[in-house]
């Protein structure tokens, strides 16, 4: 076997192989020796099928049998003597023209093919004890637990149908409508007994506004557009109107925040009641933590670990990334210059932003792989319990889901995986706790987990 390296820039590679065609032969009959013990054919006992017969049967499929195991135990053995670490698949060329791929097949000429590669570049891992991070600590204040629990009241006040005036802003208006675009009514269009909070934005816009003043009983013609990113297709950007019926009006009414309010929401005082919002908002300030601290390790990974990141990863990331920042933006019908920018400009953002990423993902791999760190079947399936509670009555279903669907599992997996590496990294770390406000902590959060 010959091994000629064609290509070596960066972390491209190419290679072409000649294999020779007496040694494809010896393979394939050593394979059909083996199958000789195996097939039955008629007129002959079991295992005594010479094997010259045998190779007149089965001697192309043998061969190209052959030749697929030759050129991927050729090619493992290629990169694993060179240290090769691959960022794809290897791509591989054969003859193509009809008389070659006869005479390959017929064992009367060599095998000779090319594979092209791209590489992980080495990754010398930093001292992670040497890295500093802060970490944002809030406390819950009682003025944090009674402002959530405002919040639970207002959204669970009582309503009271008015018995003079029209709807005001904040009233809730029973309605039934029937919507026409150009005189023709549409799929969806006609409801009855719908309830509308005016001020919530439940509706399209300019819906709920034309409702103030609407007495009980009375009828209104709202004339509307539906918005360009609607998601019937059909209906957006169109202008509609509604014939409009109110049944009923109602009043917001006061809710008093006492013991009897905490047991409608099944808690058993208002003590509890603090207690749980005191539990919640816990959990969601450390939330917020953690999404601070793991964007600031993973700035710090960045800052450390400058390579070259494979170009095909680098575009496959990108086109992830673009392909749907233009669905969005088709769908909301804004432009680049919206956002004071150009796609040429954005496309570069973009790019970097898929480097980093790539690069970050490979780093976290090599600590991965070097100290170890594994995801359990066990963390696997209690992600799966997880998904599945978020979807009450179809637990069956998401469970089913994930157990026949691999790709699914792992989406499931690569998350775990980062964090544990994370967490591997930060018990290294010198990490100090620095108390901010609230807004400090919550500040450009969106903003952050977009970039990480």
């Amino acid at each position: 076997m010959q091994v000629t390296e064609t290509l070596n820039e960066g972390l491209k590679h190419e290679f072409k192989i000649s294999v020779p065609a007496s040694d494809l032969d010896a393979k394939a009959d050593a394979k059909l020796v083996d199958l000789k013990d195996k097939v039955r054919l008629n007129g002959f006992r079991p295992g005594k099928v010479p094997v010259a017969h045998l190779k007149k049967i089965y001697g192309r499929s043998v061969m190209a049998e052959t030749i697929d195991q030759t050129i991927s135990d050729t090619n493992r053995q290629i990169f694993e003597d060179r240290g090769f670490r691959l960022a794809g698949e290897p791509k591989i060329t054969m003859p193509t023209e009809k008389d070659q791929v006869e005479e390959l097949l017929s064992g009367k000429t060599d095998l000779t093919y090319t594979v092209a590669i791209e590489v992980v570049p080495p990754i010398q891992l930093a001292d992670f004890k040497s890295f500093s991070v802060e970490k944002p600590v809030v406390d819950v204040s009682d003025a944090d637990v009674d402002d959530a629990i405002k919040r639970i009241a207002e959204g669970s006040r009582p309503y009271n149908a008015k018995t003079e005036g029209g709807a005001e802003k904040g009233d809730r208006v029973t309605i039934s409508f029937k919507g026409t675009i150009n005189g023709e009514a549409f799929e969806g269009g006609t409801s009855e007994g719908i309830q509308v909070v005016i001020g919530a934005g439940q509706f399209i816009p300019g819906f709920e506004e034309q409702l103030i003043g609407i007495g009980t009983n009375e009828t209104r013609t709202l004339k509307v557009s539906f918005p360009k990113n609607y998601l019937n297709e059909k209906l957006a950007g169109q202008p509609a109107e509604f014939e409009t019926t109110a049944t009923l009006i109602e009043a917001p009414g006061e809710t008093t925040i006492d013991d009897e309010f905490a047991k409608t929401l099944g808690l058993e005082s208002l003590d509890k009641l603090k207690e749980a919002a005191r539990e919640r908002l816990t959990a969601e300030f450390a939330g917020a933590t953690r999404q601070k601290v793991k964007r600031a390790l993973l700035d710090r990974l960045d800052e450390s670990h400058k390579f070259e990141a494979p170009p095909s990863l680098v575009t496959e990331e990108f086109n992830l990334m673009w392909n749907s920042i233009k669905a969005e933006m088709d769908s909301s019908g804004k432009t680049f210059a919206d956002e004071n920018t150009t796609e040429e400009a954005a496309k570069e953002e973009y790019h970097k932003i898929a480097d980093r990423r790539v690069r970050l993902g490979l780093v976290l791999s090599e600590i991965g792989e070097k100290n170890k760190i594994t995801v359990t079947d066990d963390e696997v399936s209690r992600a799966v319990i997880e998904r599945a509670r978020q979807m009450p009555g179809r637990e069956k279903e998401v469970w089913d889901y994930y157990r026949s669907n691999a790709q699914a599992l792992a989406q499931l997996r690569a998350p775990i995986y980062e964090d544990k590496v994370v967490d591997f990294v930060l018990e290294l770390a010198n990490v100090t706790e620095k108390k901010v406000t609230k807004e400090e902590l919550f500040k450009d959060e969106d903003a952050e987990k977009t970039a990480a």
